[in-house]
């Protein structure tokens, strides 16, 4: 095999440059696979030298198997990169191992994806090869008993791939085509409105007590005597939560009603919202 055919062969198997592959194969004296581990060693250098930088674009991933659903954030440095082949090809496998592994990060990072080779050494080799730093983000897996999934992904880069993705579990002892609208539509609406839990009571205290101190700082500019204040602020924070509970949120279709006049007004029995997972690139 002459040294171009080598050369071609080992950009093929790498990914890695002209330049590169010439000079690993120099190095090798020629050997092929010394030279595939004197780019992978190099790539491992490089690529740490790009996990100083931030990556903040990328795309979230969804899987669907059965009633299985699983979301997964991958991020890099730019938006050009989030719509590159290789890219695309290597989230969707990730995708499918994060959902076998129910959005275990320990367990993704070590299972054997298609070539082989490890999700971690896969993720090395793509860093080197796209040229910018790439992470695995945020994951969730919804598979609850007696419910059903419903999703929506808002800005598609392609297939099951977007910018921002919504999983919402409904439970009810009527499995309806009026059941499936109302999940897709339900999907849509978190999307849209973004609620921080089912119900009011689930709001997590820190981000309760953050809002009030907020308005709290925000009333003592206002020199309104203190009576009124606390009537103001006890109104402003009545309000927060209802804006941030997905039950009392209005509802994006009719804003006049709120989600559970909706719910009530489906008549479908038993019909319980069990959770839902809102992720957007970038938050």
């Amino acid at each position: 095999m002459s040294d171009l055919e080598k050369i071609k062969q080992l950009r093929a198997s790498t990914g890695a440059g002209f330049k590169d592959c010439n000079s690993a194969l120099k190095e090798s004296s020629g050997d092929l696979e010394k030279a595939v581990e004197i780019l992978r060693v190099k790539g491992i250098s490089k690529a740490s030298k790009k996990m100083s930088r931030d990556a903040k674009e990328g795309v979230i991933a969804l899987t669907n198997l059965e009633n299985k659903t699983s979301v997964l954030e991958v991020n890099c440095e730019t938006d050009f990169v989030a719509k590159n082949e290789d890219f695309i090809n290597f989230v969707k496998e990730l995708s499918k191992i994060n959902n076998q592994v129910n959005s275990d990060q320990e367990k993704l990072k070590k299972t054997l994806m298609q070539n082989n080779s490890t999700v971690e050494d896969n993720l090395v080799t793509m860093i080197a090869k796209i040229g910018e730093k790439i992470t695995l983000g945020r994951a969730k897996t919804f598979e609850y008993k007696d419910a059903k999934n419903y999703s929506y992904l808002h800005t598609v880069v392609k297939d099951n791939l977007s910018k921002l993705a919504v999983i919402v579990s409904l439970s009810s002892s009527e499995k309806t085509e009026k059941l499936d609208l109302f999940g897709k539509q339900l999907s849509m609406h978190i999307a849209a409105s973004n609620p921080l839990s089912v119900e009011i009571s689930g709001i997590n205290k820190e981000i309760l007590d953050k809002e009030n101190e907020l308005i709290t700082e925000e009333l003592k500019n206002s020199g309104k005597p203190e009576d009124i204040a606390k009537k103001i602020s006890s109104g402003k924070m009545n309000k927060f939560k209802e804006d941030n509970s997905l039950m009392t949120q209005q509802w994006v279709m009719e804003p006049k009603k709120k989600v559970k006049d909706i719910i009530s007004e489906l008549g479908l029995k038993g019909l319980k919202i069990i959770d839902f997972f809102r992720i957007k690139i970038g938050d």
